[in-house]
């Protein structure tokens, strides 16, 4: 096969390929690193790269495939690793100057899990610092670029790892997600994003050790998960890295389900909610006709009873912030803060004169859209909504100043996927369409209380319907990839 044939299969078909010996793995990963090459002086996916290593593994474990020892689920694939998740040996610096000669002495716990699982690193993706923002810039590297169009944001805080995925740099890229961080740029980029119930695969050390002010916080609401280019590939990441560990004491016993049977079975009959808006929430009209257009294939082709209808509660931004705040560690960052040169949106959150009130009261607040979400969602088996409210925007801003004509925070563009980390529940986010422009819009599917099943059932089904694997970058044309 020539490179760009590799680099456009999918993680499960590589697998297997590679399995029979009908393709090599260091074949495979000199293809992607080829491409990384040529690609990064545009998308700056990438923060560090490490080709030596990627080509080490991969001829690790073409020679045990040679000798006819067992390898792992993802032997031979190529795996990036957001720059906010530890890696033993190799620089994380987290989007910050604080940590930019940083190298941890352990790997997170999904490192560990991949890299036992067989796959070959090719590097660090870039990410916001600390990762507290929705967009892709931060002080210490040049900004990551959305491969449908090189002016605009690819989103956060996985900016790289979506970027990456989107344009045939590896078919798995891992990314964290505290308030959308993997749904919004993989919506931004056209991919498939998977939010997993959270504990599914657990955090360690990165938000559990207090040696790291800024990378340890959001210990309740972040989530670790894929982004890829198909559904399949996502549950065969989530086979390898999803189980419990003593690390993480909010970690998940073992799934009672097979990740890849969950892409089996239909959805006729099932019950279906579509919120538009949440009832308050400024949409972009040409958003809220694709996704439009996207919630009638659930109803049209795919069998299920679809009702228009909002868990009811009022806009919980304010609640959220507040969570994100009371979870990161204050003090060490405010000590950070007056020795370098943090991001401005991140200085403004350390510089709020919080109380114990404005926490408590979150707290309270949080309960509430929780017992209100478990009520709405007794009624329905799936809910959807778009996935960010507006199409990707230029690079260097934290956020739309107006949304249909309404003038709104920077951040108000998520407001779709922070209310499910307040939850925790598993969400994922599907291509739904593309503007006239060509820019990608994404669904948001999110299922109840630790049915991380039916969530990949969904978009599985959705997938088949209405595919869009095959829709790349018009910029990799015109390169010749």
């Amino acid at each position: 096969m020539d490179h760009n044939e590799l680099c456009r299969m999918g993680a499960v078909a590589l697998a297997e390929q590679i399995r029979k010996k009908r393709v090599s793995p260091v074949e495979v990963t000199e293809a992607v690193l080829a491409r990384m090459e040529r690609l990064q002086p545009y998308l700056h996916g990438f923060c560090t790269p490490t080709p030596e290593r990627a080509r080490a593994e991969a001829k690790q474990i073409e020679t045990d495939i040679m000798a006819g020892r067992a390898i792992g689920p993802l032997a031979g694939i190529p795996v990036s690793y957001k720059d906010l998740i530890l890696t033993k040996g190799v620089r994380t610096t987290s989007g910050s100057l604080v940590y930019k000669d940083f190298i941890p002495d352990e790997d997170d716990v999904v490192v560990e899990r991949l890299r036992a699982a067989g796959a070959a690193m090719l590097g660090k993706t870039n990410a916001p610092e600390f990762g507290y923002s929705a967009a892709g810039h931060n002080p210490v590297f040049e900004t990551t670029r959305n491969p449908w169009d090189n002016a605009l944001t690819s989103g956060g805080s996985s900016a790289g790892a979506a970027a990456a995925v989107a344009s045939g740099i590896g078919p798995i890229a891992t990314g964290t997600d505290g308030g959308g961080s993997i749904r919004i740029p993989a919506s931004f980029c056209g991919v498939y994003g998977f939010k997993p119930s959270m504990g599914r695969i657990p955090l360690y050390p990165g938000c559990r050790d207090e040696r790291y002010p800024g990378v340890s916080g959001w210990e309740s609401i972040e989530h670790i998960g894929p982004i890829t280019r198909s559904v399949a590939d996502a549950a065969l990441m989530m086979s390898a890295a999803s189980g419990p560990d003593m690390r993480d004491r909010h970690s998940l016993p073992a799934a009672e389900f097979d990740w890849m049977d969950c892409l089996q079975g239909d959805l006729r009959g099932k019950r279906v909610a579509y919120s538009a808006d949440w009832g308050y929430a400024p949409v972009d009209p040409t958003v809220r006709r694709i996704v439009g257009n996207a919630v009638r294939v659930f109803e049209r082709e795919l069998g299920c009873i679809v009702e228009e209808a909002n868990p009811g509660w009022d806009d919980p931004s304010g609640t959220f912030y507040a969570t994100m705040f009371a979870e990161s560690d204050l003090k060490g960052m405010r000590e950070l803060m007056r020795k370098y040169p943090l991001s401005g949106h991140l200085i403004d959150g350390l510089m709020t004169p919080w109380t114990a009130e404005d926490f408590t009261t979150a707290n309270m607040m949080r309960k509430s859209v929780v017992r209100k979400m478990a009520q709405f969602m007794s009624r329905y088996d799936l809910l959807l909504t778009p996935t960010a409210a507006v199409p990707p925007f230029p690079i260097h801003m934290q956020g739309p100043e107006k949304i249909d004509g309404c003038y709104v925070r920077p951040a108000q563009f998520i407001a779709f996927t922070f209310p499910i980390n307040l939850t925790g529940q598993p969400a994922a986010t599907v291509p739904a369409g593309w503007t006239e422009e060509g820019l990608p819009v994404g669904l948001q599917i999110v299922g109840r209380h630790l049915e991380d099943w039916m969530v990949l059932r969904a978009s599985a089904n959705y997938e088949a319907a209405a595919p869009w694997r095959d829709k790349w970058p018009p910029m990799l044309t015109k390169l010749g990839l």
